[in-house]
């Protein structure tokens, strides 16, 4: 059976949101800056709610931000 892990993009997307802080993230979306540093390096995998949040703060659709992909 093939193993997944799910990537995202957010790092790319505080870039361009002049480069937002993963602290102003946190804010936005209501989770610890710690949260969000191990969602980006993919060591923790949001909520469904978290996730929309995220997604929601740079009004990018769910699956142009987070990816489930098979891991290498």
């Amino acid at each position: 059976m093939s193993r997944y892990v799910i990537t995202n993009k957010i790092r790319e997307l505080r870039f361009f949101a002049d480069e937002m802080t993963q602290s102003t993230l946190a804010k936005k979306v209501g989770v610890t800056r710690q949260t969000i540093m191990a969602i980006e390096k993919g060591k923790y995998s949001p909520s469904l709610e978290v996730a929309f949040k995220i997604a929601q703060v740079f009004d990018t659709p769910l699956q142009d931000v987070f990816f489930y992909e098979p891991a290498e």
